[in-house]
């Protein structure tokens, strides 16, 4: 083999793992600060309704410094290489994604759009082709809300609140008809969607048992 050629991918290969680390010791800060999340957020299940909002602003700033990650990371990847190294960091991203959504369910109890999410994350359009926030990757941050919304439906009664499970189980249902509108053909998401169906039923139960006690007004009512 040509030494030139044998140089030129020993080159290669060293930019290659040079990027690697770099990458890895990002993504290791994003892990960080999502477990951090996760630890603040695990915390509406046993957190009242009058005291949820001051819980939700121990976890912005933690949320709004992923931004610094984001941006590191999109100064690394080379241009139009975002598919490539994307695994690298997908989770990390997709549980960013998920703490942004139950963040702002919490706080306004409306769904943050996935331009909503790139913007609260820092994701800026000008970064198309080494960093953004795929759909695929956005909607497995909403699927993974919905689990732990039909958590806190349940959770949310043993507190006393009951009509957090009657506004939730509004809110999933028209999200759950959202989905069946889009055309899923990634088998992972696929699944994901599928499963969606036990978090519903888990969430009637709990309407179910709600209302025949008559502890809170109907659905019905509150749509």
């Amino acid at each position: 083999m040509d030494p030139q050629n044998l140089e030129k991918i020993n080159e290669i290969l060293d930019s290659d793992v040079a990027i690697r680390e770099k990458i890895k010791e990002q993504v290791v800060d994003l892990d960080r600060k999502t477990r951090t999340l996760s630890g603040i957020l695990n915390k509406i299940h046993s957190t009242r309704s009058e005291h949820m909002a001051a819980l939700l602003d121990t976890a912005r700033p933690v949320l709004e410094s992923c931004r610094e990650t984001t941006a590191a990371l999109a100064n690394i990847i080379p241009e139009n290489q975002f598919w490539r190294w994307r695994e690298m960091w997908q989770n990390s991203l997709r549980n960013a994604v998920f703490s942004a959504t139950l963040i702002e369910y919490l706080s306004s109890g409306a769904l943050l759009s996935l331009p909503g999410v790139a913007e609260t994350l820092g994701i800026r359009s000008e970064w198309q082709g080494r960093f953004a926030l795929p759909a695929e990757d956005y909607l497995h941050g909403v699927i993974s809300l919905v689990n732990e919304l039909s958590r806190l439906a349940v959770n949310a009664v043993t507190l006393g609140d009951f009509e957090q499970p009657i506004k939730i189980s509004l809110f999933v249902k028209d999200l759950f008809a959202g989905f069946a509108m889009l055309n899923l053909k990634n088998d992972t998401l696929r699944r994901r969607y599928d499963s969606l169906k036990y978090d519903i039923k888990k969430i009637e139960e709990v309407v179910y048992d709600v209302s025949l006690r008559k502890l809170a007004p109907s659905a019905k009512e509150q749509s």
